[in-house]
């Protein structure tokens, strides 16, 4: 039995849209008939192929869509709907103009599956690359309470926080990574490219070079002659991390660290909790039920120790404890427990997490300010007391090269 996609008008003249499936364009026309439509056009749909050229689509540009890409999408049904633009033609015009082709392919889809009867929620629940479960949670709550524009800018303004979060956590990690990768291939270049040269210009002089001379030239030659070796170890160094990282326990591990690192463990921790405070207030808000809420939430927090906090956090109001009560507080501050405390006793738990959320990105937007600003003079003072060390290294003979020469 064939898919054919029509439109017509009702006996009121609306114009209907769908997808029904009959075994030939005649039949298709008749069952419309019955419906009691008129003046439609219906057109055949290649099931098979167009899913098959979809579904590779997906799968080509694969990969989760960003953040900013989701604050667009959801604006944009929102305001559509708010308009009075049905869900599917609102899908479509979206998908059409849309940038990201993943989001693109799946938003077809969604559009086709919607035609075909399905509720948005479900028809999302398909592509759980391209919408996250936190999304389609919550579009499932707003179809059943009837707010789903309501709820499509709250979520808006969700992704556009959660995206500045991590744009402020990115930029606290990689800047000075970023800096000492580039310190350090240019120390590389020097030991490997600058000091032999020096090397073989000592070389002839026939005497005993200084100290911190002779270590640069050890230092050089050792670097050149194991060169490869270095990169096997390099290579597996970051190999063996990943691996480790892919295991639970081992991530278990490595978030531990971060969050007790100095200066940056407070950054990392305060962001989670943002995001965690972010997306529960945003899931309670749009009607998901608590114990749901704190699964999803939990899993965006980002972090394996809060998550796993968060989740026996779960479990124990699932058997009727506050939730302020249930959060370990060796991992969270206690301002935040405190201040869902207040929001808990005098429900409106949602509007203080707002509140929290608020506070703590307010908080790593200092941290990561703050880094910054003491981490970057300290940087170039490292930089440049490594380069002066190597300059003072090498040039040192020629400040003796009279005592040298009288050897």
């Amino acid at each position: 039995m064939a898919k054919y996609q029509y439109q017509g008008r009702d006996k009121y003249g609306v114009l209907k849209r769908g997808i029904i499936e009959a075994d030939s364009p005649a039949e298709a026309e008749d069952k419309l008939k019955e419906q009691g439509l008129k003046d439609f056009e219906i057109k055949l749909l290649e099931a098979g192929k167009k899913e098959a050229k979809r579904k590779s689509g997906i799968r080509l540009f694969g990969g989760k869509v960003k953040e900013k890409d989701l604050a667009v999408f959801t604006r944009q049904l929102g305001a559509m709907i708010s308009a009075g633009i049905g869900i599917a033609d609102a899908l479509e015009i979206i998908a059409e103009q849309t940038p990201n082709k993943a989001l693109k392919e799946a938003l077809f889809q969604v559009r086709d599956d919607v035609l075909s009867g399905k509720s948005l929620s479900k028809s999302m629940e398909k592509f759980p690359k391209v919408f996250p479960t936190f999304l389609v949670n919550l579009i499932a709550a707003a179809e059943e309470s009837g707010n789903l524009d309501v709820v499509l800018q709250r979520a808006t303004v969700y992704y556009e926080k959660i995206a500045a979060i991590k744009r402020k956590l990115i930029s606290a990690s990689w800047y000075p990574t970023a800096v000492l990768i580039i310190a350090t291939l240019i120390v590389v270049g020097i030991l490997t490219f600058i000091v032999p040269t020096f090397a073989k210009m000592y070389a002839g002089m026939g005497a005993q070079l200084p100290f911190l001379t002779q270590m640069l030239i050890n230092i050089s030659n050792s670097l050149r002659n194991n060169a490869l070796y270095i990169i096997i170890f390099i290579f597996a160094f970051f190999g063996i991390n990943s691996y480790i990282y892919k295991i639970p326990a081992g991530k278990k591990i490595y978030h531990r660290i971060m969050l007790k690192l100095p200066l940056l463990g407070q950054i990392f921790l305060k962001g989670s909790i943002a995001k965690f405070a972010r997306t529960f207030a945003t899931l309670i808000a749009g009607g998901v039920p608590i114990i749901r809420a704190l699964e999803i939430a939990a899993k965006v927090a980002g972090n394996v120790v809060i998550e796993e906090a968060i989740m026996k956090a779960r479990d124990e109001v699932e058997q009727g404890k506050p939730l302020w009560s249930s959060l370990d507080p060796k991992v969270f501050p206690p301002i935040f427990i405190s201040m869902l405390k207040v929001g808990e006793e005098t429900g409106r738990m949602d509007e203080m997490l707002d509140t929290i959320a608020e506070f703590f990105e307010d908080e790593v937007d200092r941290a990561v300010d703050g880094l910054l600003s003491t981490i970057e003079p300290l940087l170039m003072v490292f930089i440049g007391g490594i380069v002066g060390f190597i300059i003072v290294g090498l040039y040192l003979p020629i400040f003796k090269m009279g005592e040298l020469i009288s050897k």
